[in-house]
């Protein structure tokens, strides 16, 4: 090819390029428009709060996984694994199960990584874990406050 032919390609790949991403671009925004006012006339004809209050309550939800977790232990668990567990920050993952590949994270105040205190406890938040969900391939893994992983187990 020569160099005009190659020019003239590349600025007609590039217009065609641009004109595809401003052609979704402004239906993403005419989508959203439409749904903004559906929402809008939806949220006029109920109650506004009612609304706002599903939003509120999938996000207490996922927020809520540890608290739900400390809670199993403090009513099951041992005086070790009750211990263990009130260094609990953080829980992900535990409420999406599929029996295949389950994978949940555990997050601890706990410092030093794999050489610090947490590492005991860790196995012991680890084994509470298996008390509280069940997976057929599942794995919890419990991290320390600066996100070094501290042990993990099957659950």
């Amino acid at each position: 090819m020569g160099m005009k032919t190659k020019i003239a390609l590349g600025a007609v790949v590039g217009i065609a390029v641009i004109g595809a991403m401003s052609a979704n671009s402004g239906d993403a925004d005419g989508d959203g428009k439409s749904d903004s006012r559906t929402s809008a006339s939806a949220g006029e004809k109920s109650d506004g709060a009612a609304d706002a209050k599903p939003a509120e309550d999938k996000a207490v939800e996922k927020a809520s996984q540890a608290e739900q977790f400390k809670a199993f232990v403090q009513k099951n668990g041992s005086p070790n694994e009750k211990d263990a567990v009130s260094h609990v920050t953080k829980v992900q993952g535990a409420d999406e199960q599929n029996d295949i590949l389950d994978a949940a994270d555990v997050y601890t105040d706990f410092t030093g990584g794999i050489m610090g205190e947490g590492t005991g406890p860790a196995k012991l938040i680890a084994s509470a874990f298996a008390d509280w969900k069940d997976s057929e391939n599942g794995l919890v893994t419990v991290y320390d406050a600066d996100g070094e992983i501290l042990g993990n187990g099957q659950f």
